[in-house]
């Protein structure tokens, strides 16, 4: 039992530089990913939508490509002045992330606008289309984000995983040739 701990700590000792050179970029890029993957997946666990800001009529305050978050709160406490997300009157598909000028609870209807426009938006936002509160702005991640969560960005981190296993397996080979 002796000899097999021995030749453990031997092996681990004297390990190839090649081996140990795999075996750590092949450990660094699984690390890059996890982290890259954590900010767009964790937050959506405790109930977060997640979206890339496109257009820059919320800036400076949110600029274009930020990756915002969005939070489900009851519609009649949003406050004026906070941003909001919500589907778009006119075609109900786009997300817009604008500041809410009045919250008419009565009516159920918010009137909103964003920062960078000189007025209200034209159609006040029934809360059948409201979202949530933007609770959070992450400015220039958006576009990282959205170019990680498409078919070519997938595609880059299935690519990473198989390297950093190629790799791993490189490490356990070059180790065993000695």
């Amino acid at each position: 039992m002796e000899k097999q701990e021995k030749r453990q700590e031997n092996r681990v000792e004297k390990r190839r530089p090649a081996a140990l050179i795999c075996s750590v970029i092949g450990t660094i890029l699984l690390v890059v990913l996890i982290l890259g993957c954590l900010p767009l997946t964790v937050p959506k666990v405790f109930g977060y939508h997640i979206y890339t800001v496109v257009s820059g009529s919320m800036e400076p305050a949110i600029p274009t490509g930020s990756l915002v978050y969005i939070k489900a709160v009851p519609a009649e406490e949003i406050a004026e002045d906070e941003v909001i997300a919500f589907y778009g009157v006119m075609d109900g598909a786009s997300i817009i992330t604008h500041r809410v000028v009045a919250n008419s609870v009565v009516m159920g209807q918010f009137i909103t606008k964003g920062d960078a426009n000189e007025t209200n938006d034209m159609e006040p936002i029934p809360y059948d289309n409201y979202i949530g509160k933007v609770v959070l702005s992450i400015p220039k991640v958006g576009g990282i984000a959205q170019t990680v969560t498409t078919g070519p960005g997938r595609i880059a981190a299935l690519c990473m995983i198989g390297l950093a296993v190629l790799l791993e397996i490189a490490a356990s080979v070059l180790d065993r040739k000695r």
